[in-house]
């Protein structure tokens, strides 16, 4: 039987996440909760309702449609609150507010169906050196199914990437890197204390996965989101030298930090943690990117 994979968005024409043109294909779901995510609505690996705050009126009418009880109204914050224990995803209260102010995030799909989207921009990928693109989330919390798609996107010729977070067990990691072409592999940390203060899990794991790729010889980026208050600092940079040096790294991605997701937190009522915090820029990190070309690597923005 095919697996399904829960996916919340197809992107075409994506022109940064692998060479050339790309259909990017988003997983739900993610082991880590880095409080900077761009994509919270991806953290979940189930369907979920965002809700725009600016649009609702209260009329309550989702609290009425919806079959399993999944919705409550705050009357003290003013507020709809989702169960996301009870919510099935089934978008019974989306079609019924009269506003748009729910959306739902998150369909199930098969590998069929993900691999006919990505198939009807197949000249574009001939004509430019593209692909497709798994991100998410964490594209290996659905093993079975990112599996299935490799696999499939390889039988028809297709450049495959996989943008991750590198957590993932070493069985699983395995499993697929041989329908991998490229990783863009998300190093957030050097220190495993402070990667487990930052995310919520260690990156132990993490960096064996990225061992592994290396000593496999697979095309690999090592991407560093810069994050202010935590990994920012040139001692930082530093560390991240140090560790990623004997693994074999040789090219380094610096990704300055940005407020393009803060709105998403107010959607899903949620907790914003950077918020106030200013984003940073190329030049704000030009000596941060030079300790990484001293030390041999070829690192750019």
């Amino acid at each position: 039987m095919e697996s399904k994979g829960c996916i919340f968005n197809i992107q075409k024409f994506s022109t940064n996440d692998g060479p050339g043109i790309r259909t990017t294909v988003f997983f739900k779901g993610c082991p880590l909760h880095c409080g900077w995510c761009s994509n919270p609505e991806s953290q979940a690996q189930k369907p979920q309702i965002l809700w725009d705050l600016s649009k609702c009126i209260r009329c309550q009418q989702c609290i009425q449609a919806c079959p399993q009880g999944a919705i409550q109204f705050h009357s003290e914050k003013n507020c709809i609150h989702f169960d996301l224990k009870r919510c099935i995803g089934c978008g019974t209260c989306v079609a019924k507010c009269p506003q748009e102010a729910l959306t739902l995030e998150g369909e199930w799909k098969s590998v069929d169906e993900v691999t006919r989207i990505c198939l009807q921009d197949r000249v574009f990928y001939e004509g430019s050196g593209g692909g497709v693109t798994l991100s998410g989330g964490e594209p290996m919390m659905q093993a079975d199914f990112a599996a299935e798609l490799l696999h499939r996107l390889k039988q028809e010729g297709i450049s495959t990437a996989i943008e991750t977070t590198g957590f993932a067990p070493a069985s699983v990691f395995h499993r697929l890197m041989p329908d991998i072409d490229l990783y863009l592999f998300d190093c957030k940390q050097y220190d495993c204390q402070k990667h487990l203060a930052a995310t919520g899990v260690p990156n132990d794991q993490i960096l064996q996965n990225l061992k592994t790729a290396l000593q496999a010889g697979k095309d690999v980026i090592v991407r560093i989101p810069v994050i202010p208050g935590v990994n920012s600092s040139l001692e930082d940079a530093e560390g991240f030298c140090a560790v990623l040096r004997p693994l074999g790294a040789k090219r380094i991605n610096l990704l300055p930090f940005h407020q393009f997701g803060e709105r998403k937190y107010d959607f899903l009522n949620r907790n914003y943690q950077l918020r106030g915090i200013s984003a940073l820029h190329e030049s704000d990190l030009t000596a941060f990117r030079d300790i990484f070309v001293k030390n041999g690597f070829d690192c750019y923005f």
